[in-house]
């Protein structure tokens, strides 16, 4: 059998917040082979019980960053593992939660087409209307450590990698990768959308689940790490890592799949570069969880769009979400569009930077430069490096030849972002802004100050609304 359209692709009441001055810049420390590198100079809150509670925190989050370990296990079906998707029409979504008369036009589109997917509609009109009439219940990702990217919308037959960490005692859950262009996650439902679909459910998930289980999972972070050192940024290029995993589990599935079915599915995962995007997303959701919520810790934990709205996670604040407007991308679009055709950013995918991948590893990635428009290598390595002002340490693991092995930035510090108004870039696609139409583009945007600002005050009030009084 054929893949349907495969493409390429704060008493001491001390204030937390640090003084305005930039750090002084500095040689960063060496540290212990294993453990994540300090990062530069950076002025400290005011001291006292809370500043050592702010350091200990952030301290603990960055090990647990540095030393989380994913492993691929297999696929589950959504409705097994999802509790909202095994009841009735319900779909998840990428970003913080959004109402249905808000939904932008990629994200309607692909809640159309999830629901054609479904069967629960006939044909497109129906299906917006269910979705207009509240038949179908909306949840976010993110709520059930679920990733997806672009418009991330997951429905009860998709096929769902499920990533486990037994250490930290998580796991965490991505779909597969449709290849680019017309596909759901940027909000197509024409038929080769869904048959597509049907084809990842009914022959590429089986038999990639069963060859999985026949090799004992796949360690996602020693494979992520050579891919870095390969060319990828694990955001916008995926052509090494993608490679690399189909290399481990290519015997495998040799051995569970045969004759055309095995021809389809090993000509879709090398025509599809980006397939390992979402296994780097479902990887970097995994790392996260460990730090969801360390009272006192003013490191981000998730970062997400919906296309109206950027979501920010701090793991100080656990679960709760801080909004504001969703920025318009920067970069390159395909002929016949421009920026006025431009969706606002959003997905899910925001999560790799947030352990120091995709924009934070620009300077690993020199060819994909030209392609988000950045004009030159020099810089990709300056967004790197400007990346490392803004975080709480550098990664043990993920290193950048370029940079002489330097780890990448690992840890964004809310506090630091502030101080320096300097926000965390992140590598993304660009939709189209009507429904059912798809990619038109690739870019960079920048995560907003606001959402930043908004966080540390809450993050002051919580720390203030838990510091033990003395007066």
């Amino acid at each position: 059998m054929g893949v349907p359209g495969a493409g390429h692709g704060v008493n001491g009441r001390a204030d937390p917040r640090p003084p305005r001055p930039r750090a002084a810049a500095g040689a960063r420390p060496a540290a212990p082979a294993g453990a994540p590198v300090p990062a530069g100079p950076r002025p400290a809150p005011a001291g006292g019980p809370l500043a050592a509670r702010i350091a200990a925190a952030n301290a603990e989050a960055l090990r647990r960053l540095d030393r989380g370990a994913p492993v691929l296990v297999g696929l589950r079906p959504a409705r097994d593992v999802i509790p909202p998707l095994a009841q009735g029409r319900a779909l998840l979504h990428a970003g913080p939660p959004v109402a249905v008369a808000r939904l932008c036009g990629p994200m309607r589109g692909a809640c159309i087409g999830a629901a054609l997917y479904e069967g629960w509609a006939r044909d497109p009109d129906a299906a917006a209307a269910m979705l207009d009439r509240g038949e179908i219940a909306l949840s976010c990702t993110h709520d059930w450590d679920v990733v997806a990217p672009m418009a991330g919308v997951v429905s009860p037959s998709m096929p769902l990698f499920e990533v486990r960490d037994d250490g930290a005692g998580v796991v965490a859950y991505g779909p597969l990768n449709e290849g680019i262009g017309a596909v759901l996650r940027f909000g197509a439902y024409a038929a080769p959308v869904i048959e597509r679909l049907r084809w990842l459910q009914e022959v590429l998930a089986p038999a990639l689940d069963a060859a999985l289980r026949r090799a004992g999972g796949v360690a996602l972070v020693p494979l992520m790490a050579r891919a870095l050192t390969m060319g990828d940024e694990l955001h916008q290029r995926n052509v090494a890592a993608t490679s690399l995993f189909l290399r481990q589990v290519a015997p495998q599935l040799a051995d569970v799949a045969a004759g055309a079915t095995l021809a389809a599915i090993l000509r879709f995962l090398t025509e599809v570069d980006q397939f390992f995007l979402n296994l780097a997303m479902v990887a970097a959701k995994a790392l996260t969880l460990g730090i969801r919520h360390l009272p006192g810790c003013t490191l981000v934990s998730a970062m997400s769009r919906n296309g109206v709205e950027f979501g920010l996670r701090v793991s100080g604040l656990g679960d709760r979400w801080i909004t504001a407007p969703a920025p318009l991308p920067e970069g390159l679009y395909f002929p016949g569009y421009t920026a006025a055709d431009a969706n606002p950013d959003m997905g899910d995918s925001a999560i790799v930077e947030t352990v120091g991948l995709g924009g934070f590893a620009m300077a690993a990635a020199p060819a994909v430069v030209g392609f988000l428009g950045l004009g030159s290598v020099r810089a990709a390595a300056e967004i790197t490096r400007a990346m490392g002002e803004i975080t709480a340490g550098r990664s043990s693991r993920f290193l950048i030849p370029a940079l002489e092995f330097e780890g990448t930035p690992l840890g964004i510090d809310v506090r630091a972002v502030v101080r320096l108004g300097v926000t965390p870039v992140i590598n993304t696609g660009i939709a189209h802004r009507a429904p059912g139409v798809g990619q038109i583009g690739a870019g960079v945007v920048r995560a907003p100050l606001e959402a930043f600002e908004q966080a540390l005050e809450a993050l002051v009030a919580a720390l203030e609304s838990t510091a033990p009084h003395t007066d």
